[in-house]
């Protein structure tokens, strides 16, 4: 089946590639997504779509200065501002370039090999930051002396050609020079690439001031929040901060002291700020465009540049996205799934029909979908209205989608429906559960945990309750039980086990979960260090006191032949039981009737009606019941 799917969604589907180019009208409008600006004089320098561009401080016309398929970034003018040192990506690797603003071929300057390419959060190896006051060097950051991905040191490379050499700091993450060139103000952490909001943790950067002279520091500034891109114009300094929620720029004296706020923008970020260290302005990146602030007078102003791409990622192109998928859910009946693959949901066949796209929502991110019990809706997580919230629609896409949620969860995914598709469980991303009356549009918390990624879920039979695992202030985790019918949730399984991935039986009798129980460390024979493995066995609990054992010991006995004189009464049991088979009415519609209710559980002692199911310790995971099986899988050691 899987197969069948995967071929069915390599159907050439049209998609739309314009949302990065949403604040773009035309060829001829004014580009957005400019990014790592540099300013000198009435030039600005910055990267659009992986190439370097220069401009004109009054707006217009970008001209390109480079256009090698690698990305080029970081770019900073000399202080003459006939060159420009930038960090290139070429023939594979990450190393510092200088490029004549009047054109021509990029030199290499570095050429150790570079670590990378990094995940976006670590940023780039051999960031340029600048130039020596005389021009002499180039100033940038490399991971080279770093025992780890994090830790890097500030370098200076001639720009004429030579070894480069470290600048006698511990560690560091952006700087620049004093004007004179004997100091240097510097951060000693790099996060920039990390987007953390309002961050007041260990990472939090500050801005020192080195004097390599006296091989000492002191210390900038000293807030709970981040001061980034530090900056250094005349006896000023200047640098990007989030002390009031938004990054803005602050300037002050280098001795320490107050520093005044110089920028008020209320909704975006003030990004990659960056200092003509020869003028008096300051060019930085706001929603896509490049600010210049010129400092004696305090305003701010936005450049309104043109670049003449061919704008190609514009273009509506065919795209297959069979190796996109985010998410899926099969269909009752098994004969469509749906699956949740760049930003859209489509609806595949297993053999016959066509591949659907229910949403085609360009300017959105639909995905986690789930198909409902009754096949008629599709349940999904959609940021259509400006944030993640739930959303339904008909399941052949014949009608607008329904929202479900408004600002009730903090980015809602994990959708699990109700087996009578009345409710709908979900998890957020702060760990906090949640149950979803679907028709009521009612949201109810249901539990908050303290382990982001450790709560876990799954309804009982007919939807009366949700088993759920919540973690203790020890490590380890317990299983829950909300019932619906009267909203409270109970504690069933105790302290000192490990108990996680509860699935009820199918006939509602018993919760079967994975314990970790079975405690035999092994020690190894080189370090001597005590290690455990398959530590987990599979349990069931019995819902209630009247189910029997579900594993009821077993002993195999000799067989007997029945003796004929003790089988006279046989006919006449038959003939009664024939006399009494038509007085099963009343017994089979309480039975229907029972069919709509919540299975009960009997919560009194339940803890206590708990038996292992006959299976080894192991390293057990994703359990499920399902009719007459439980289904698990077993992987390897940590």
């Amino acid at each position: 089946m899987a197969s069948q799917l995967a071929r069915a969604l390599r159907l050439r589907l049209v998609a739309a590639l314009a949302l990065p180019f949403i604040f773009m009208t035309s060829v001829s409008a004014e580009s957005r997504l400019l990014r790592y600006p540099d300013i000198h004089g009435d030039q600005v320098v910055f990267t659009y779509a992986g190439d370097l561009w220069l401009a004109s401080t009054a707006g217009g016309t970008a001209r390109r200065l480079t256009t090698h398929p690698g990305v080029e970034l970081f770019a900073k003018f000399s202080p003459d501002g006939k060159t420009v040192a930038f960090t290139g990506q070429y023939d594979g690797d990450e190393q510092v370039y200088v490029v004549e603003t009047a054109g021509g071929s990029p030199r290499q300057l570095t050429f150790y090999p570079a670590l990378g390419p990094l995940p976006p959060r670590w940023g780039y190896d051999h960031q340029v930051y600048g130039w020596t006051p005389d021009g002499d060097a180039v100033l940038f950051r490399s991971l080279r002396d770093g025992w780890d991905i994090g830790e890097g040191h500030l370098f200076t490379v001639p720009h004429g050609g030579g070894l480069p050499e470290r600048l006698p700091l511990p560690g560091a993450g952006a700087g620049t020079f004093s004007p004179d060139g004997a100091e240097v103000l510097y951060s000693p952490l790099a996060r920039d690439f990390r987007h953390w909001k309002r961050y007041e943790g260990g990472w939090a950067q500050n801005l020192f001031v080195f004097n390599p002279a006296t091989n000492s520091a002191r210390q900038l500034t000293d807030q709970k929040r981040t001061e980034r891109d530090p900056m250094w114009i005349g006896d000023r300094v200047y640098f990007a901060s989030d002390w009031t929620g938004t990054l803005q720029l602050y300037g002050g004296d280098p001795q320490g002291g107050d520093f005044e706020q110089l920028t008020q923008h209320e909704t975006w970020d003030v990004r990659w700020p960056s200092a003509d260290e020869t003028g008096d302005q300051i060019v930085y990146e706001l929603a896509g465009q490049l600010n210049v602030l010129h400092l004696p007078s305090g305003a701010s102003r936005s450049l309104s540049i043109t670049v003449p791409s061919d704008q190609l990622a514009k273009r509506s192109v065919y795209k297959t996205v069979d190796d996109l998928i985010s998410g899926a859910s099969v269909a009752p009946g098994g004969k469509r799934a749906v699956f949740a693959a760049r930003g859209d949901l489509y609806t595949a066949p297993v053999k016959h029909g066509p591949v659907r796209n229910l949403t085609r929502s360009a300017g959105a991110r639909d995905e986690s979908p789930v198909w409902s019990p009754d096949g008629r809706h599709i349940y999904f997580v959609s940021d259509r209205s400006g944030e993640e919230e739930i959303w339904r629609l008909p399941q052949d896409g014949r009608g607008e989608p329904e929202q479900l949620t408004d600002g009730d969860a903090q980015r809602p995914f994990g959708l699990a429906l109700s087996p009578n598709g009345q409710h709908l469980a979900f998890r957020d991303a702060s760990a906090r559960l949640y149950v979803l009356d679907i028709e009521a549009k009612a949201v109810k918390q249901l539990a908050d945990d303290t382990v982001k990624f450790g709560l876990t879920y799954t309804w009982s039979p007919k939807g009366g309750h949700l088993a759920y695992t919540l973690s203790d202030s020890n490590g380890r985790r317990a299983i829950h039980i909300w019932s619906r019918s009267d909203g409270e949730s109970r504690r069933v399984t105790g302290e000192l086990s490990n108990d996680y991935s509860p699935s009820f039986g199918v006939g509602g009798d018993y919760l079967y979960f994975l314990s970790d129980r079975q405690y035999q460390p092994q020690i190894g024979a080189i370090e001597f260090n005590y290690a455990h493995n398959r530590d987990t066995y599979i349990y069931a609990l019995a819902l209630r006191a009247d189910v029997d054992h579900p594993f009821p010991p077993r002993s195999d006995e000799a067989e007997v032949e029945d003796d004929p004189a003790e089988d006279g009464g046989d006919a006449e049991a038959e003939e009664e039981s024939k006399d009494g088979a038509d007085d099963g009415g009343e017994e089979d519609e309480k039975s229907a009737g029972d069919e709509e209710k919540p299975i009960v559980i009997d919560f009194d002692g339940l803890p206590d009606r708990i038996a292992r199911v006959p299976a080894p310790a192991e390293n057990y995971g994703g359990l499920r019941a399902v009719e007459g099986h439980l289904l698990y899988f077993k992987g390897g050691p940590f």
